[in-house]
């Protein structure tokens, strides 16, 4: 089992009710114990937009009232628990790399928040962090620590209408990381691994060595056009030979429109490598869905 679905299984026992995805385009969701059938319910525009920085909910109400929708009432008080994706750039990921780590989980927390203070577009104090520690294989005690920081005034806008609807978020993440799931290569050995992510104008990167992430990027495009793209990729491979000495064999891919073959063929031929779309057993992920299929997939027979 990887990293990945450790955690995800950590923090979500017992299985929640419910999981949901938000994007400004709308509300994907599904039900872990049944994570064949996802549905989406689309959002009107502008009442979502993303940055790190905002109040990301521009009209509460209506953001409100599409979560009440997909929410039927249970009958009892009692809160049901549910899974919460967000979007990439929502929130800010970063991969540390540590000689050591303290064993008390405090000290971790209080390293961690020094070491990204500087790097946050946002006050480190009144942020929400999190942190999955991943040991390097072969590297006797060096760790690569994922972490994920958001603004706490954010992070509690997205979670306002569920806690209304009576749901207790009690596992919250961003696509992207969520996504990573999708990839085989989360469980492997293998030689480096990119898996790109597009939502719309949000590009996320995420280079996977040996079953552990070992980088994350996270920006906005401003073209969205394939040579843009590519000049984001080629500093990306000189990252992954500097660091790992060696270059990925294969990119996966999600949210690009590569339906034919000539375009493909034209990045893997300007990359060097080959190029491959991801995919579930549940159904074929998107670039609104994506996270919350990656995310059904470490709940599946939970």
């Amino acid at each position: 089992m990887s990293w990945i679905q450790r955690a995800n299984h950590l923090f979500s026992d017992p299985v929640p009710d419910f999981a949901f995805e938000v994007s400004p385009a709308g509300i994907a969701w599904g039900e872990p114990k049944k994570p064949g059938q996802v549905s989406f319910q689309p959002l009107e525009a502008g009442v979502l937009r993303v940055n790190p920085l905002h109040d990301n909910i521009l009209r509460p109400e209506e953001f409100s009232r599409a979560v009440a929708r997909l929410i039927p009432p249970n009958g009892s008080r009692k809160q049901r628990r549910v899974a919460l994706i967000l979007p990439d750039f929502c929130a800010r990921v970063t991969v540390l790399d540590f000689d050591t780590l303290p064993s008390d989980p405090h000290e971790q927390e209080a390293l961690i928040r020094f070491r990204i203070k500087k790097t946050l577009p946002f006050d480190v104090d009144s942020a929400v962090v999190s942190f999955s520690a991943q040991s390097r294989s072969g590297n006797g005690k060096k760790y690569d620590v994922v972490v994920a920081a958001i603004a706490m005034e954010v992070a509690a806008r997205y979670e306002a209408p569920f806690r209304q609807a009576g749901c207790h978020p009690g596992f919250v993440t961003v696509s992207a990381l969520a996504a990573l799931s999708l990839s085989d290569e989360v469980n492997g050995k293998e030689n480096p691994v990119l898996f790109a992510k597009r939502t719309d104008s949000v590009l996320s990167l995420s280079v996977i060595h040996q079953g552990n992430l070992r980088f994350f990027r996270c920006l906005e495009l401003e073209t969205g056009e394939s040579q843009e793209i590519l000049d984001i990729f080629f500093p990306t491979f000189a990252y992954i030979q500097d660091e790992l000495s060696t270059q990925p064999q294969l990119i996966r891919m999600c949210g690009f429109p590569l339906v034919s073959a000539t375009p493909r063929e034209g990045w893997e031929s300007a990359l060097g490598v080959r190029l491959s779309t991801v995919r579930s057993r549940f159904g074929t992920p998107g670039p609104y869905d994506a996270g919350l299929y990656g995310y059904l997939e470490t709940q599946e027979g939970a």
